[in-house]
């Protein structure tokens, strides 16, 4: 299987609090024994870890992939009324960013959902 490529598309570190445990260093390391050429950080809502992740795989020479996992909701958050029993409430959306415009994009949206 060596010559097969794999790149983690969401993984979450230990800025996904109560559910990621990796710590940046510590997955750099393991990525590099691996001789995996990228990795995506896709935590949840947020974007802490950014540039400390970009940072420590460009040092170790491999291609960090910044993301985030986010929610959709329909309708208004905190309307609960009019569901029936069963219904999916929120759907599960990972963006990753290809390019500069796209990492801003998704640190807008995390702020604004802080906000």
């Amino acid at each position: 299987m060596q010559d097969k490529r794999f790149i983690h598309l969401h993984l979450h570190t230990d800025y996904s609090l109560l559910d990621g445990a990796i710590q940046i260093k510590p997955l750099s390391e393991r990525l590099e024994a691996l001789k995996m050429n990228a990795c995506a950080m896709t935590d949840h809502g947020n974007m802490y870890g950014a540039i400390s992740f970009y940072n420590t795989m460009k040092g170790r020479g491999i291609k960090p992939i910044i993301g985030c996992e986010t929610y959709l909701a329909s309708g208004n958050r905190k309307d609960r009324t009019g569901r029936t029993r069963g219904e999916k409430t929120n759907f599960l959306l990972i963006l990753l960013a290809n390019y500069l415009d796209g990492y801003r994009n998704s640190s807008i949206l995390t702020s604004k959902a802080f906000t």
